[in-house]
């Protein structure tokens, strides 16, 4: 056996290196993040062959003296802490002191820097963590890093690189997250001499994002700005419009004091927040900046600081899955009076037609339909709160007064809506608009209204209820029987009444009037399910959407279904009281619009 004996300080630092330095992004953005650090506002990154021949990162930040550029490369040498207790107060991006000498003990690596206090700056040389040389050189007040030729020295961790296309992808894309996390610094960035993007310091982040990931996105996302003033969390950047989804997380950005992270806790909360606003299996795009005060989270848990840690999960998620829920609800009312404007109704009038499956599911046996019979009647908005799900099958045609229902207050508040064209395959609905055409996807819309509206009647904490003239039994097995006893006083406060009958054995006495007694065990069988997924029944509203959007499917409009045009009109209308209407409870668009400016550059402008 081997003696013990201690390592050399050049294998040290390889070994470091091999924790901190990964892959050649793993060098860009250590190196940015020490420009940022220094005060930078400019800041250039050039790479060739994807990083792994010659990385140069140069800013205009303070600098360092000759003294200075010599201690930085020592092990654990740092401005930013002093004490361990100064870790629980870290406000800088780069902190443990490690990067510079972990890199330079793979690399070629040339260090230029000079401080505003000296006429010359310093210039260093190491290769393979050896020191070549020390001179003065001519230079202005900044520093730059040059890189070339990463893990020559260490072959056994070049091989495990990717290829060149692959790390590029890496490095372009931790370039653009620091360029949006810091609006205020320009950014260049260069790939074997091509300019790949380029932006100089911006006012807002939207300018930011326009010239970095594109326009279009730009324009697909709406401000967030919410505050806690109890706990001190704000939130604020941008976030995707309702509808607007990606089929991969990379447009979904978190931050946390503007570090890039990437934190399970921010993302799940985001995408809790778009359930079922966004199609199933997509992404939001978000750019979104959390202020927490330090001491609230850890930023020392991962070798790359990749990774945070909160000091309580829960109230960081509850805190933001709230802050995107108000602020989509928030901006819905401004969408819809801009986007999608009322339906126009000539007046208001109302039929009795048979209790169809769809009005039965909610527990509405004789609804009223609200129809159209003269264009050139007053417009009345009113909607009343019995207006049932508009997918009526089969309604009859029927001999129609015009009542004086509408004030003239009432009519002149209203503007210029929708107005049906047609009905193609028993599927879709085309219809006029002011800002242009509209197309509707019946089944998709139709779920939309049903689902909202079972959705509160669910919350309706004096739900009305209906008594089974025989009890359901049902057994579960354990562990989904002690989560559904955790929770059945809640359950049975929601209109359900539901008691243990022995051990893992239950009796459902009685069931909302919106939901009919053969649907009731998978209604429950399902919420079970959810509960043990999510650990328990905050609310039941966060809980229990997946059972309702199921609800919402089964007795939605299908093509077989008969369907008048006074039945599609009403649909458009419940669609667009709905709080949601761009998306089914499943995510999938429930209306598509092409403008009447598209159709001009389409056709040219006369």
């Amino acid at each position: 056996m081997s003696s013990i004996h201690i390592l050399s300080d050049r294998v040290a630092n390889q070994i470091a290196a091999g924790e901190v330095i990964e892959r050649p992004v793993a060098v860009v953005k250590e190196l940015v993040e020490n420009s940022l650090d220094a005060g930078a506002t400019r800041i250039e990154v050039e790479f060739r062959n994807g990083g792994k021949s010659y990385i140069r990162i140069e800013d205009n930040g303070k600098g360092m003296s000759p003294d200075e550029s010599l201690l930085c490369l020592e092990r654990h040498a740092t401005s930013k802490i002093r004490e361990a207790a100064d870790l629980n107060e870290v406000c800088s991006f780069g902190f443990r002191g490690e990067a510079l000498p972990s890199i330079a003990s793979v690399s070629k690596f040339t260090l230029r820097t000079r401080s505003k206090d000296w006429e010359h700056g310093t210039e260093i040389l190491i290769n393979g963590g050896k020191m070549i040389e020390k001179k003065d050189c001519g230079m202005p007040v900044g520093t730059v890093i040059e890189v070339a030729h990463l893990f020559n020295s260490v072959p056994a961790r070049r091989k495990f690189l990717k290829t060149d296309p692959t790390e590029t992808a890496h490095i372009t894309y931790n370039c653009r997250l620091f360029a949006v996390a810091h609006p205020n610094v320009a950014f260049r960035v260069l790939e074997n001499g091509r300019t790949v993007f380029q932006s100089p310091a911006c006012e807002n982040l939207r300018d930011r994002i326009a010239e970095i990931w594109g326009r279009n996105l730009a324009d697909d996302l709406i401000p967030v700005d919410v505050s806690d003033p109890k706990t001190g969390f704000r939130l604020r950047g941008l976030t995707a419009k309702p509808g607007v989804g990606r089929s991969t997380r990379r447009e979904l950005v978190t931050l946390v004091n503007r570090r890039p992270v990437d934190s399970r806790t921010l993302s799940l909360a985001v995408l809790d927040a778009y359930h079922g606003r966004i199609q199933k299996g997509r992404y939001p795009p978000a750019f979104l900046f959390l202020e927490i005060q330090q001491q609230e989270v850890d930023v020392n848990v991962h070798p790359a600081k990749r990774e945070v840690r909160f000091r309580d999960d829960g109230a960081i998620r509850r805190f933001v899955l709230n802050a995107i829920t108000e602020t989509l609800a928030a901006s819905r009312a401004d969408d819809i009076g801009q986007a999608v404007t009322p339906i126009a109704l000539a007046t208001e009038a109302k039929i009795e037609t048979p209790a169809s499956p769809a009005a039965k599911v909610i527990g509405i046996e004789k609804p009223d339909i609200t129809i159209l019979p003269s264009p050139s009647a007053p417009i009345c908005p009113q909607v009343t709160a019995t207006t049932p799900t508009a997918a009526i099958r089969t309604a009859p045609q029927a001999v129609v007064s015009t009542p004086d229902v509408c004030s003239a207050s009432a009519a002149d508040k209203t503007t210029p809506g929708w107005h049906l064209i047609i009905v193609l395959k028993k599927r879709y609905a085309l219809f006029d608009t002011p800002r242009g055409l509209v197309m509707l996807h019946l089944r998709h819309a139709d779920q939309r209204v049903r689902f909202e509206r079972i959705s509160k009647e669910f919350k309706n904490d004096n739900a009305t209820s209906q008594r089974l003239l025989i009890p359901h039994p049902i057994e579960f097995e354990p562990l989904a029987s002690a989560a559904l006893k955790s929770q059945l006083k809640q359950l049975n406060a929601q209109g359900f009444q539901v008691e243990e009958f022995g051990r893992n054995f239950y009796r459902i006495e009685a069931v909302p009037t919106w939901l009919s007694p053969e649907q009731a065990e998978s209604f429950i069988r399902d919420l079970v399910d959810l509960i043990r997924q999510r650990g328990g029944m905050r609310k039941p509203s966060a809980l229990d959407s997946d059972a309702i959007a199921r609800l919402a499917v089964e007795g939605s409009y299908r093509r077989s279904d008969s369907l008048t045009d006074q039945a599609v009109e009403q649909l458009a209308k419940d669609l667009l009281s709905c709080d949601t209407p761009h998306t089914s409870p499943f995510g999938r668009p429930t209306f598509s619009e092409v403008s009447w400016n598209e159709w001009e550059r389409r056709f040219g402008n006369d």
